[in-house]
């Protein structure tokens, strides 16, 4: 018999159609949706460290500003007292003005004399509580250009506008303000109004967009100083606006009324929140324009902002 001979070739052949089994397992999709999961609670954990950090660390500097203003408000008591008697006595003028002008009329539009005077309290409230944070920082913000200060603040760590916007606080107008309140809830009670908790938190939070809209529009035209280098006349001539927020929209018309509407919305500050207050709104659209009013205010600030930080060149230039 002839021995039997192999074929190396066929082998080869043969060896290739036969395949190991794979080992390595697939990662299952289930592992892979929970690992991208964890990335991003990890990430979001992470941002949401960073922004109490940030927040806590802001907030023990603005205690530090107002530890400083209450140092320096009882260094003068006689002056906080009589600042606090002078805004309560033209706060009174402005009452007795109102009862004065209702003598002579029972309506000025659909607003009656209660509702007047709920509109000038919550005017005034408004006024006072953007005077204790932020108008003395405003008008302020002239001399620091002038005499070189905003040098120092611009090396300092944090947010430059936070510091030039927050660096006082003027108590005595927080004493005012809860005048205005006062008055506000004796005029609900002649009014026989009682506000939801809604309409509570409403008329607020319209408050607050009334003096973001406020600090806006001042701390724009304080930035004329980087221009012109005194610009307290500009803003205090702005602060005399705020007379017109004290009046009923429905008293204006025309030119008048659209201006201090969409370019200056003085009418809408106060007018807005007393309306949600004492149930005179129609429709949800004064409520938005205040709103979107307060949104368009501060972006042009801070792009004014930005623009006159380009152009100073500090003190020793």
């Amino acid at each position: 018999m002839k021995p039997e001979t192999r074929n190396p070739k066929s082998e080869v052949e043969n060896s290739g159609t036969h395949h190991a089994p794979r080992t390595t397992p697939l990662p299952s999709r289930f592992t892979h949706h929970v690992s991208r999961f964890t990335h991003h609670v990890s990430r979001f954990t992470f941002h949401v460290s960073r922004i109490t950090h940030h927040a806590s660390r802001y907030l023990s500097i603005y205690a530090a500003l107002w530890k400083n203003s209450v140092a320096r408000e009882m260094s003068f008591k006689s002056n906080f007292l009589l600042w606090i008697l002078v805004e309560l006595l033209w706060f009174g003028l402005q009452l007795s003005f109102i009862s004065v002008l209702y003598l002579h009329t029972d309506h000025i539009g659909t607003w009656t004399k209660w509702q007047v005077v709920m509109l000038i309290g919550a005017s005034h409230f408004i006024q006072q509580v953007f005077q204790a944070f932020f108008l003395v920082n405003c008008t302020n913000l002239s001399e620091l250009v002038r005499s070189g200060k905003l040098d120092f603040l611009l090396l300092l760590p944090v947010n430059t506008r936070f510091v030039v916007s927050l660096r006082q606080v003027d108590l005595g107008a927080f004493v005012n303000a809860s005048s205005a309140l006062a008055v506000m809830v004796y005029a609900a009670r002649q009014l026989h109004l009682v506000p939801t908790l809604v309409q509570v938190l409403g008329f607020l939070a319209l408050c607050v967009a009334g003096i973001a809209i406020h600090y806006s529009l001042m701390f724009l035209l304080a930035g004329i100083s980087f221009w012109t280098v005194r610009a307290q006349g500009i803003v205090w001539g702005y602060y005399n606006l705020f007379n017109i927020a004290r009046m009923p929209d429905e008293a204006f018309g025309g030119l008048f009324k659209a201006v201090f509407t969409f370019a200056l919305p003085m009418l809408l500050v106060s007018n807005v929140p007393v309306r949600l207050l004492a149930d005179k709104l129609d429709s949800p659209g004064p409520v938005l324009l205040l709103l979107a009013m307060s949104v368009v205010c501060f972006c042009v600030s801070e792009w004014g902002w930005r623009a006159s930080l380009r152009r100073y060149t500090s003190a020793s230039s």
